[in-house]
């Protein structure tokens, strides 16, 4: 083969495929930022809406970078009009001078140049320790902003430099005295960039700042939202809070750490031992910070930090701990006589269950897999997390006797918990195999064999699911009803899941397996719709389901291949006209279109109809033409007669699906604990808490 190609390139010489020649100018070369504004992604990881909010942490790391390294304590956040971020902190203000290699100044620099700042020149350069290894925060906010401006103190002046989609639009130049230190950086995003929209989810910022205060002892970090400020405000101030703005704010300040960080995080559940382990402690040079506690769980939750930059991917750090936390229990177990000689050794997936840990490294050369920073990748963070944690953990051990059996006796009961769901779970891949893996009876299959082309509906009781068969297209379409309420797996074992016959239904229909046989590549549908009625009920039942993929089946929801379907609330006709309305809202608008005044529309349920059944209300409504607009009100899908679902709910050109995205897997792994679990305070209160957002179908 190899021969062959050679000889057809000879025959094509120095033309390419299509004829074109291809010699040394066909080489691009992209000057500048123009890479960064060529290919965003590759620097930001996204242009939606992550990729948007990646620009803050960008900005936002640097302040956080000079507090590291002890030259600052303050750092202020604020969400401005227009869609502008402002960014501040107190520390020693970017260099202003005329850099010796660029001859222009190092303000300048550092905002138009890749790979620029800094954090290149080991400690001499100022920074013992940084989150950026790669240098490219400032000038790849300013290549994708359509304005930046950037306001140095320092040194008795106040300097600053504005920006138009990464190039100056004049030198630095001093614009005032000042008595302060500090940089402040004011960005607005290009909105040919980020396509999907200029929006800032203060939510998502305020709970990255959080968890960046615990990280940073002793720094206060304040946020701001002045996005709908009445009143002026000075912009070049280092501070806002000093202008007194009558804006909503958030300040965090934390002197525990990662002690407190994992208190917060345990905040509604239920500890296992009484105390947090702590440790920080320098090894080779790396610094390692970590905190850990066991909770009445069975989900492990490990949240990684390298230079303070979170690693949603974990690495190299995660390894070390991992390693450590398994070695130290067994000896312990062992030498304790919990764990009995004729017990095994806890597996990793035996110590994890249940446990809350932080785990932060700082080091000076730090190797990240991809600018965004999702994996650690320097090897000498797992030698040095190894050893720190490992001689903490066994003296923690030692020296908390009550402490430790509270653990061992965890992690035994998750040790016998395995065994036993192993035997369940074979039993049950058994039993398939003897039937040669026969699919639920209740399944109707699709014909097509192409998983990318399969889409699995997962409706809601026998009624539905007669109406989404006959209505369906049995090409592509599987129908799986479950009848009821399935399990609540937020705190049940996969032995006991395995039990319940609607789960193991699922379970062998999607075909992946589940636990550590479970094969993304197995799945039978690209597209598991999730189809309840718009009631309480239903919205109960989709909860359970969704539960259950983000516990036992986390990578499909990761893949994109879970939406939740949208059926309408009314059918309006008029006449031979006929439309699906999906909202109150949207049914205005329909109405409106066919002529109909809101001030004309009147609830008049159909007479005769038994409302404890569920059945469908109908209004009637006379227009001045007196032609008859009737709008029906579907309670649930088994009330719609199979066309009408293929039509509003099935019918791929004309649906409306969610696709189920984890945006904050932290924060969905909170909502879940709090409305699936144990806490019933919690739950109430944040019913109470968020009861006014509620669309309650009355």
């Amino acid at each position: 083969m190899a021969k062959t190609a050679k000889k057809d390139d000879d025959k094509r010489g120095a033309k390419g495929a299509a004829g074109h020649a291809y010699d040394a100018s066909s080489i691009t070369v992209l000057e500048g930022l123009e890479p960064v504004r060529k290919r965003p992604g590759m620097y930001i990881g996204t242009t939606g809406p992550e990729g948007l909010h990646h620009l803050v942490w960008e900005i936002f790391d640097n302040a956080r970078d000079e507090a590291m390294g002890g030259y600052a304590d303050d750092i202020e956040v604020a969400l401005l009009p227009d869609g502008y971020v402002r960014v501040v902190d107190n520390g020693r203000g970017v260099p202003v001078g005329i850099h010796p290699k660029t001859k222009v100044s190092a303000l300048e620099t550092i905002m138009t140049t890749l790979h620029a700042g800094g954090k290149f020149g080991g400690e001499d350069s100022g920074y013992k320790v940084s989150g950026g290894l790669h240098g490219v925060g400032a000038s790849v906010v300013n290549a994708l902003s359509e304005h930046t401006k950037v306001v140095v103190h320092q040194d008795g002046g106040m300097h600053a430099q504005e920006y138009k989609i990464g190039k100056p639009l004049a030198k630095v130049k001093k614009v005032g005295s000042s008595k302060e230190h500090g940089t402040i950086v004011i960005f607005k995003p290009d909105a040919t960039i980020f396509k999907e929209g200029i929006e800032w989810n203060l939510e998502k910022i305020v709970t990255h700042l959080r968890q960046q205060a615990y990280l940073v002892k002793g720094v206060r970090i304040a946020i701001f939202d002045a996005r709908s400020a009445k009143d002026a405000f000075e912009t070049e101030t280092l501070f806002l809070r000093d202008q007194k703005l009558d804006v909503p704010s958030t300040t965090f300040y934390f002197e525990g750490g990662l002690k407190s960080l994992v208190a917060f995080y345990n905040k509604h559940q239920t500890p296992v031992h009484k105390n947090i382990f702590y440790v920080d402690r320098n090894q080779d040079n790396v610094e390692v910070e970590v905190a850990f506690q066991y909770v009445d769980d069975i989900t492990p939750r490990i949240t990684a930090f390298a230079n303070n930059t979170y690693n949603s991917e974990g690495g190299t750090h995660i390894t070390g701990f991992k390693t450590a936390l398994t070695r130290s229990l067994n000896t312990y177990g062992r030498n304790a006589n919990i764990l009995k000689e004729k017990d095994e050794n806890f597996t990793g997936d035996d110590v994890l269950e249940g446990i809350t840990a932080v785990v932060s490294v700082k080091l000076p050369e730090i190797q990240f897999e991809g600018q965004t920073k999702a994996k650690l990748g320097s090897m000498e963070a797992q030698g040095a997390v190894g050893t720190v944690f490992g001689e903490a953990l066994n003296a923690f051990l030692e020296e908390n006797p009550d402490d430790a059996r509270s653990i061992i006796n965890k992690v035994l009961l998750a040790l016998k918990a395995r065994k036993a769901a192993k035997a369940a779970k074979d039993s049950v891949l058994r039993k398939g195999a003897l039937e040669g893996m026969t699919l639920p009876g209740k399944l109707a299959d699709c014909q097509t064999k192409s998983a990318e082309e399969g889409e699995l509906f997962i409706v809601e009781g026998d009624s539905a699911g007669g109406s989404s068969k006959q209505g369906r297209d049995r090409r592509t379409q599987a129908i799986l009803p479950l009848r009821g309420k399935i399990l609540n797996v937020e705190r049940a074992r996969i032995d006991r899941m395995l039990a319940s016959v609607e789960i193991r239904a699922l379970v062998i229909a999607m075909g992946t397996a589940i636990g550590d046989v479970f094969d993304l590549s197995k799945l039978r549908y690209h597209k598991i719709i999730i189809a309840t009625d718009a009631d309480v009920d239903g919205a109960h039942i989709r909860t359970l389901l969704l539960t259950l993929l983000y516990r036992h089946f986390r990578p499909i929801i990761e893949g994109g291949f879970v939406y939740i379907a949208q059926p309408p609330l009314y059918k309006i006709t008029k006449g031979k006209s006929i439309a699906y309305a999906y909202s109150d809202k949207e049914k205005e608008a329909v109405l409106k279109e066919l002529g109909v005044a809101a001030a004309e529309v009147s609830e008049n349920p159909l007479e005769g109809v038994d409302e404890a059944e569920g059945a469908e209300e109908e209004e009637v409504i006379s227009t001045k033409k007196a032609t008859k607009v009737n709008i029906q009100r579907y309670k649930g899908l088994g009330e719609m007669n199979p066309s009408e679902l293929w039509e509003t709910t099935m019918d791929p050109a004309r649906r409306v699906l969610k696709q189920v995205s984890i945006d904050d897997a932290e924060g969905a792994d909170r909502i879940f604990d709090i409305l699936m679990g144990t806490d019933v305070a919690s739950r109430k209160s944040f019913i109470q808490s968020n009861a006014k957002l509620a669309n309650l179908d009355v």
